[in-house]
């Protein structure tokens, strides 16, 4: 397994896990993709596998950086301040089919440095099916049977699309967190996500024509959601399915806390002495619950108490037994969509990815990009 490099300039590299990734790169596409690798930063490191321009905003060529080398760009008032050079914004293109260091890892494409909220944004623009290599990799098991894989591919090709158009008049299209999807550039590439990638290159799903939401997690716990019982409104293609995640390390777990120390969490109720589900989804989620205590009780959202207690789901019931609170859990994200252990025990027992697609977007249709 390929591990990237963990820093520039005079550190040890690991040339042949480059070289073995060059092999292995197909030519451009046309589907550039902006992702957020960095945010709201004092400075970022930046650098290039090969000698790369240094551009500004405007285009122009501002100089050249040597291969294999670092650089900090940092802020210098409203500008950027970057070895010898300061503009409002940067660009990093490596040529010859080079690779971007950025923060502490190598990605794909080329690095676009700008100040937003007062801190450095460094986003990584980056073809569209280069940037699946990794995404796959890095939200699914690299190992998983190539059907699950390439669920998880046509799944993250279209929820990327979808938030590339949602975004279009924003900076970036997304970041590298689960907040949108899980991109570690190539440190999560493997052969195998690559066999996925290209086998469902261009394929997306659609209902009635247009790119669907395509949102998922790791495990529903035995039953996935209608949409509007977990967030706002309906959409007919993510509808509650029967979930065939049983094998998941997530399917089941438990949590347990002090009930003085959940008050303190909560705020303002003391010790706690019940948690009283208020309002639940068909499939048994908390949307909200009530949480007494021995100085007052608070009404809180699931999803309030699952970031209080670092929960993976609110699919959750609670005990309260000799001064501490046992939560009793099931599965992993918010439940909507396809779940990804699902996928991985769908492909088990032998099904496509189309059919795993299927069932998970209910009546949502598999699709070609036009080039």
């Amino acid at each position: 397994m390929f591990r990237p490099l963990q820093r520039l300039g005079g550190y040890p590299w690991l040339v042949s896990g480059l070289l073995w990734l060059a092999m292995l790169a197909p030519a451009q596409a046309a589907v550039d993709m902006r992702i957020a690798v960095t945010k709201a930063a004092s400075r970022v490191q930046v650098g290039s596998s090969t000698n790369a321009l240094v551009k500004d905003g405007r285009g122009q060529v501002l100089g050249e950086i040597s291969a294999m080398s670092a650089f900090n760009v940092g802020k210098q008032g409203n500008q950027l301040a970057f070895e010898r050079w300061q503009a409002g914004e940067l660009w990093i293109e490596p040529k010859n089919g080079g690779y971007v260091w950025i923060g502490d890892r190598w990605y794909r494409g080329k690095s676009q440095i700008s100040i937003k909220d007062g801190g450095v944004l460094a986003i990584n623009h980056v073809d569209l099916e280069e940037y699946l290599y990794s995404v796959v990799g890095a939200e699914a098991i690299p190992s998983w049977p190539q059907e699950a894989l390439k669920a998880q591919a046509v799944a993250a090709r279209t929820y990327a699309l979808k938030k590339r158009t949602e975004n279009a008049r924003n900076l970036y299209d997304l970041d590298t967190t689960t907040a949108t999807q899980v991109y570690k550039g190539l440190n999560t590439e493997y052969s195998t996500t690559h066999e996925a990638v290209k086998a469902t290159t261009n394929q997306v799903m659609t209902y009635n024509g247009d790119v669907i939401l395509a949102v998922f997690h790791a495990s529903s716990g035995g039953h996935t959601e209608n949409v509007e019982d977990v967030w706002s409104r309906p959409l007919p293609y993510l509808r509650g399915v029967v979930d065939y995640d049983q094998s998941a390390p997530v399917y089941q777990w438990g949590k347990n806390i002090s009930a003085s120390r959940l008050g303190q969490l909560v705020g303002g109720v003391g010790t706690v002495r019940q948690i009283i589900p208020q309002r639940k989804t068909p499939q048994g989620r908390t949307v909200s619950v009530k949480i007494v205590g021995d100085r007052g009780s608070k009404n809180i959202s699931g999803d309030q108490l699952r970031k209080l207690l670092d929960l993976r789901s609110t699919l959750i019931s609670a005990t309260i037994q000799g001064g501490n609170v046992y939560i009793y859990g099931k599965g992993f994200g918010h439940g909507v969509g396809l779940s990804q252990w699902g996928a991985n025990g769908l492909a088990q027992k032998g099904m496509n990815y189309q059919s795993i697609l299927q069932h998970y977007y209910q009546d949502a249709s598999i699709s070609r990009l036009s080039k």
